[in-house]
């Protein structure tokens, strides 16, 4: 009943996904829920949106570039210094990619603090957040209950429990336009994947095996002595809601931040929604039943057998193998293996001359009447087997094409709230997706297979592991997620 369920959900999304234009105004119009802000306001195709960035350096700053013919009328950041500097060249001379950007930053107002910004700018209608992933979760929330439209970097959220609460909050509000930026998924090769996949180009497909090279940031290391906060950052409000007490350190910001515990959810965080993300799609697994993660050193510890605290935890280690099993996938039992820190799986027999495995990162299907590999964003697909590729040559396309590709992630957001196009990774997509990824890190930290019940969301055979779908948040921010 559960699998049909989901079946019937994931139909009804498709549909409302792909309307488009008029069709979409009319269908969000008329359903109940809808934000008030989002009754009163209606786009043409060449209305300009009114955005607002948190986190407008680094990621941000790329993801805002694409979207500098939009008015980009406030940015919050911690140090924009560090922002401005960012969009220098090593002469000191403006980026030509970073000329626009520039121009609009300096009309938009400046927060140093998101709460602030949404109480200070009352003309906002969409929200892009690009902040390290602890802060992802109270921003989007904070966006979304003032009905505006939002676009999450990845991972979605930092914990399981924040990715169905905002799962929740968009199904209360479907007339809000949500997106998670795995740039990916708009690609024209990783819908291609999804084509041949279904399409049974390899045959039935029960494993999948993935790697990735990251981390490429300090991981696997103790915490470090805290040195003087450099002019300019506001290291309280970096923090936010990390319940930690630790001082500042560049190994931490601002591009470090990914492989330390309270801050970041590692290589899994980072990637996982470009790799795991098309097998995901493809196979329409569910949610996994059982995961096992297999790892190197925590940073810090001294001994391998000392199992530590999840406070305790720092750093995460250097690499890892994640075993996902999807008990009740939809075309019968499906294994993913995740590989990060450079672990690859085997080369497999029969790749076309010339085909290598990128150790950049990877995904290969693996079926019984073919293969088929790919590269990072579902880039370059490559089939395996004579066979396959006659098969694949009838199989037709089937998913609609998103404008600008993989290159085009960003203003298919702005377009699905105008109403021209399907939004490509709304968060109906990208909250299984991300819960996926995130229960790859629970397994790492509870040291334990994790047997995984997805309709009730918790952990079955290790009651105290359920803690770790969860986080305590520093005083001060816990009503931004916890009321």
């Amino acid at each position: 009943m559960d699998n049909q369920k989901n079946r019937s959900m994931r139909n009804d999304f498709s549909r409302r996904t792909l309307l488009g234009g008029a069709a979409a105004a009319a269908a969000w119009a008329s359903l109940p829920g809808v934000a008030q802000a989002q009754r009163r306001k209606r786009y043409g195709p060449n209305d300009r949106v009114n955005v607002a960035v948190i986190g407008a350096g680094g990621k941000g700053a790329g993801n805002m570039a694409a979207l500098t013919s939009q008015n980009i009328v406030a940015a919050a950041d911690v140090d924009f210094d560090r922002v401005f500097k960012s969009m220098l060249d090593k002469n000191g001379a403006l980026k030509k990619d970073r000329v626009e950007l520039k121009a609009a930053y300096d009309k938009a107002t400046r927060f140093a603090d998101y709460r602030r910004m949404f109480d200070g700018r009352k003309d906002i209608d969409a929200v892009l957040i690009a902040t390290p992933d602890h802060h992802h979760a109270m921003a989007a929330r904070m966006a979304m209950e003032r009905g505006l439209h939002v676009f999450v970097q990845k991972p979605l959220t930092y914990t399981v429990r924040e990715s169905r609460m905002l799962l929740d909050l968009s199904r209360k509000n479907p007339g809000l336009v949500t997106q998670m930026g795995n740039q990916g998924h708009s690609g024209d090769d990783g819908r291609r994947v999804v084509e041949l996949i279904r399409g049974g180009a390899i045959g039935k497909v029960s494993e999948v095996q993935i790697w990735t090279n990251r981390p490429v940031w300090p991981q696997g290391v103790p915490k470090p002595e805290p040195v003087p906060v450099p002019a300019g950052l506001d290291w309280d409000l970096w923090l936010g809601p990390a319940d930690v007490d630790w001082g500042y350190h560049p190994d931490y910001a601002h591009f470090n931040w990914r492989g330390w515990t309270p801050f970041g959810t590692g290589a899994l965080g980072d990637m996982g929604a470009h790799l795991i993300d098309f097998p995901i799609w493809a196979l329409e697994p569910g949610l996994p039943t059982r995961v096992e993660t297999r790892h190197t050193l925590w940073g810090g510890d001294t001994d391998p057998w000392d199992n530590k605290r999840p406070e305790e935890l720092t750093s995460y280690p250097v690499g890892s193998v994640t075993h996902y099993e999807f008990g009740a996938a939809k075309g019968g039992p499906v294994k993913i293996i995740w590989h990060d820190g450079g672990l690859m799986p085997p080369t497999p027999k029969g790749m076309p001359p010339g085909r290598i495995m990128e150790r950049e990162g990877g995904v290969l299907f693996i079926g019984d009447k073919g293969m088929l590999i790919h590269d990072t964003y579902g880039e370059n697909p490559t089939l395996i087997g004579e066979e396959a590729l006659v098969r694949a040559q009838s199989i037709p396309q089937s998913l609609p094409r998103i404008q600008g590709s993989s290159g085009g992630h960003e203003m298919n957001w702005i377009r699905a709230i105008r109403g021209e196009e399907g939004v490509s990774s709304p968060f109906e997509t990208a909250a299984p997706l991300n819960e996926t990824m995130l229960l790859g890190v629970v397994a790492l930290r509870a040291e334990q297979p994790i047997e995984y019940d997805g309709v009730r969301g918790r952990i079955m055979n290790a009651e105290g592991a359920n803690v770790l779908l969860d986080r305590k948040y520093r005083k001060g921010w816990e009503s931004l997620v916890t009321s």
